[in-house]
């Protein structure tokens, strides 16, 4: 009983912490932020680059071995 007391005590009565984040919180912020999104951009442009990639491939394939059986 004197836990849950002391866990609701915690919960509404705080106190500032007064704490000092210094400048390279934002720059480290703002990295890792640019970070995700450049890896989901090349995530996308992996799923979608390459299996167009083998399409023209392919399409090259077939129109070189069409032109080989015309000659």
């Amino acid at each position: 009983m004197f836990k849950l007391i002391l866990f609701i005590n915690v919960l509404i009565f705080t106190n500032n912490a007064y704490a000092y984040l210094g400048p390279g919180i934002g720059g480290g912020v703002i990295a890792a932020t640019i970070g995700i999104i450049v890896a989901i951009f090349a995530a996308l442009f992996g799923i979608i680059w390459f299996p167009v990639k083998r399409l023209l491939k392919k399409r090259k394939e077939k129109k070189e071995q069409q032109l080989d059986k015309i000659d």
